[in-house]
């Protein structure tokens, strides 16, 4: 069984109108239904482990309510308790499934992936980045010496490279579509920017090529999967072309590299987005299933299971 973390304020939809899919973790979870996975509640990030990343004045603003309605307006979500309380628990289940993944070989969050948020401030739907506090802090813990970030998401992983940027022991690595959001691009440790409408023979060729580099320059003890959906050919905030099975052959490339040089894998979900709720949820809960069937589970249960 595939741990899979989420918690209650991750289920509930945000109040308010935003183009972020706040019902997507739900949607997820009800497409996992009868999946080799078992659900667990994440506790919510403390401040000790958000302060690994950002600065404490952000922090305390977002925590007590004092961040103006231009950070909100920046960060394209609606300001309040609820929001304040997603946030939260994207981190928290970010760092549970961290955690878990080094003793099951592989692990899940239901949310995650918000990974333009910066030290000093949010954006692009990303109020604490859970992917740069979590690498952060398992360092900090001395669980692992080196993590490596791998993020696919359509939208480069700018946020985190700005937050790792002074980690040695973390490598952070983003391929995105380079015309696509954010405009002004940060610098990872390995950046690959693709041109509009890439689709599936040309991603995963990059891709395959890509990897073995990244694990011999990062030997990571632990990997970090940002595994936005939103590379899909249907996506309306992305420029790529991938197709299901696209997809689908790009998460068996992580998780068999993972597997072959036996480095845990935490999976978050990143972006994805559209109309058909049902439709990127699917996608979303196959990228789960790829990476429960192709990674070795070891080691102990994760609690409560």
């Amino acid at each position: 069984m595939l741990p899979v973390f989420a918690a209650p304020a991750l289920l509930a939809p945000l109040p308010g109108a935003t183009r972020f899919p706040s019902g997507k973790a739900a949607a997820i979870r009800a497409a996992l239904a009868g999946a080799p996975v078992r659900f667990h509640d994440a506790a919510p990030a403390s401040t000790r482990e958000l302060t690994s990343v950002h600065e404490e004045r952000w922090v305390e603003a977002i925590l007590s309510g004092a961040a103006p309605p231009p950070a909100w307006r920046r960060i394209g979500l609606p300001a309040g308790p609820a929001t304040v309380a997603r946030a939260l628990a994207s981190v928290g289940a970010t760092l549970a499934a961290a955690r878990a993944a080094l003793g099951h070989g592989a692990a899940a969050s239901l949310a995650g992936g918000a990974h333009h948020a910066m030290p000093g401030h949010g954006a692009g739907f990303s109020v604490f980045n859970d992917l740069a506090v979590a690498a952060a802090t398992l360092l900090a813990e001395r669980r692992v010496r080196r993590v490596l970030v791998v993020d696919l998401d359509v939208h480069q992983g700018d946020g985190t490279a700005v937050c790792l940027a002074g980690e040695p022991r973390a490598f952070t690595f983003s391929m995105h579509a380079e015309r696509n959001f954010p405009a002004r691009k940060a610098a990872s440790d390995r950046d690959v920017g693709l041109p509009d409408g890439t689709g599936d023979d040309a991603y995963l060729d990059i891709l395959a090529r890509e990897l073995p580099a990244l694990f011999d320059r990062g030997r990571p003890d632990l990997v970090l999967y940002q595994a936005g959906v939103d590379v899909h050919a249907d996506d309306p905030l992305g420029r790529l072309a991938l197709s299901d099975a696209g997809l689908g052959a790009r998460d068996q490339l992580v998780a068999e590299a993972c597997r072959q040089r036996g480095v845990p894998v935490a999976v978050t979900m990143g972006g994805g987005y559209g109309p058909d709720a049902p439709a990127v949820a699917r996608r979303h809960a196959a990228t789960i299933l790829h990476i429960a069937h192709a990674v070795r589970m070891v080691g102990e249960p994760a609690p409560g299971s």
